[in-house]
């Protein structure tokens, strides 16, 4: 009889065993534990480059200040780290790791759960803790006993035949507890999985938008499109036709300080309201302050800056006004010296020639000083505290740009223009509240005071409650999975030599612990001794 040699197929050795060996690999535990490091390793830069889907200009400012080396982080990903490849395979790989390792743990603990206690060792006393005494009753009364002490132990009775060892038999009682560690250890894990779901889901279906609305303005905040915002950002799923309908409306923003200066609280009062045709004047109210955001329409509505938004008028030669409230943005967080633009058409029919009415355009630039200092002439300030605020402006006359379709910045006056000679300065004043500056044509520049703008985020994460349970599940778990002890006792009841008619047995004990080398600690003689007097209990998890 010949004997057949086995030989695998070329699929066999260079596909299907490589494969196995790499789902090995990935779904180890140990695989996990790295992926869930590197993870973290690779968020580091996120938080501590600037990223471009927050802040697109000082992320194009870092790159440039570091020429090829910026160039080349940019390459990699380092200023898109959570849209990046990279980030996104480590991700799926954890993913796909903590599925692949946990699966089969879970399979595995449902067998154990419904599989008896192991019987006794043979050798009791090579165990960590072991007692033996010999008492008064019969193996079986005493196996009664016993069990009855082990309330809430898994345990099982086995009645050994007679054999060399127990020439009269014997009787084996094996107790487990602790189940719920693994349970513990199992549940932590599947929250972490869940989490990790969550936030991806979040991602992919929330949104976050930002707009600058200045209070007690008619300026409101409509969430019915993305064009509304000045910056917006969408998830994968988003496509910015299914908004969250809503309006808000800043009535008031009060910014209050401590004597250094510093910060103590933001408060902003709106009005809002989920049915975008309704009256104004039927709008709830509403408080946003730090950390507290208003919570309307399953959005979270937050305040994230503030500023001071100055009004200007001008007065043309032929009497007309145009007035305009313009935020200014903080170049000194500190002190709260802003700076900003503004741009002003001519009134219509006030120069029929096109380009005579381009050319007397209005434009001003300057700084805005809540609490003003000079140097020299230089205006700056001393703190963000309102006290008799001042501007120090250049007015322009020309082309401002409002002719020209394209984007500008609302911060900024166009330098071309400027350098082009498009757009003349004509002045160049430091102004109080109700002070004007008069150009040579006789048109008038008047400064009326200021207001305060808030930054409104509105953010929708349909994943955010999830993660909350998730993480609240993920702390449940860790902490019954550190807090259970697993516990194993044997009790052996073996037939003494009895002289008349007093039955006595020896019993041996023994307990093991699965989850720690010290054992069941101090006091297990004790407790053992407990199992076998009437009423008395093995505490629950030992010592």
């Amino acid at each position: 009889m010949t004997t057949k040699t086995y030989r695998p197929s070329p699929v066999q050795r260079f596909v299907v065993t490589p494969l196995r060996k790499v789902w090995r690999e990935l779904t180890a535990m140990r695989t996990a534990l790295v992926l869930l490091f590197l993870l973290a390793l690779a968020a580091v830069p996120g938080a501590l480059l600037p990223q471009r889907d927050l802040n697109e200009g000082k992320t194009a400012q870092y790159i440039a200040d570091r020429g090829t080396l910026g160039v080349w982080m940019d390459k990699v990903g380092l200023f898109d780290v959570f849209g990046s490849g990279w980030f996104t395979a480590i991700y799926l790989l954890l993913f796909i790791s903590l599925v692949g390792c946990l699966t089969p743990r879970i399979w595995e603990h449902f067998k154990a759960l419904r599989t008896q206690p192991v019987p006794a060792p043979r050798n009791l006393t090579r165990l960590p803790r072991h007692i033996t005494e010999t008492v008064d009753g019969a193996p079986a009364e005493l196996a009664e006993r016993v069990t009855a002490n082990l309330r809430g132990w898994r345990r099982t009775t086995r009645e050994l035949p007679a054999s060399k060892a127990y020439p009269d038999g014997a009787v084996e009682v094996s107790a487990e507890k602790g189940y719920l560690r693994e349970f513990g250890n199992l549940t932590f894990h599947f929250a972490l999985l869940a989490l990790l779901v969550t936030i991806a889901a979040g991602k992919m279906f929330g949104y976050e938008g930002t707009r600058i609305l200045v209070a007690g303005d008619d300026q409101m905040l409509c969430n019915t499109s993305t064009a509304v915002y000045d910056s917006f950002r969408a998830g994968a799923m988003v496509d910015g036709t299914d908004l969250s309908e809503f309006c808000v409306k800043v009535e008031n923003f009060e910014a209050t300080f401590l004597d250094t200066g510093q910060p103590d609280m933001y408060t902003s009062q709106v009005r809002y309201t989920t049915d975008i045709r309704s009256p104004q004047d039927t709008w709830e109210q509403g408080t946003i302050r730090v950390n507290e955001p208003l919570r309307v329409a399953g959005d979270r509505v937050y305040v994230l800056g503030n500023g001071y938004a100055p009004t200007f008028t001008v007065t043309f030669p032929n009497g007309e006004t145009r007035t305009q409230t313009a935020p200014f943005l903080p170049q000194d967080t500190q002190t709260m010296l802003s700076e900003g633009a503004m741009r002003f058409e001519t009134p219509a029919g006030m120069f029929p020639d096109e380009d005579e009415r381009r050319k007397n355009q209005i434009a001003v630039d300057g700084l805005f000083a809540p609490d003003p200092a000079f140097h020299s002439t230089l205006l700056l300030s001393q703190s963000p505290i309102v006290n008799d605020p001042q501007v120090a402006v250049r007015v322009y006359q020309g082309d401002a740009g409002l002719d020209t379709g394209q984007a500008q910045s609302v911060y900024e006056l166009d330098r071309r223009l400027i350098d082009q000679g498009r757009l003349v300065r004509k002045a160049s004043v430091n102004l109080k509240q109700g002070e004007s500056a008069t150009l040579p044509d006789g048109t008038k520049v008047t400064y009326d005071g200021y207001r305060r703008w808030v930054s409104m985020q509105v953010s929708h994460d349909p994943g955010q409650t999830s993660v909350l349970v998730s993480a609240i599940v993920m702390i449940a778990g860790l902490l019954v999975s550190m807090l259970v002890r697993r516990r194993r006792i044997w009790i052996r009841l073996v037939p003494a030599v009895t002289e008349g008619d007093q039955r006595r047995t020896v019993v041996e004990v023994a307990g093991l612990a699965r989850t720690d080398q010290a054992g069941w600690g101090e006091g297990f003689d004790e407790q053992a001794r407990a199992l076998l007097v009437e009423g008395g209990r093995l505490r629950p998890g030992g010592l």
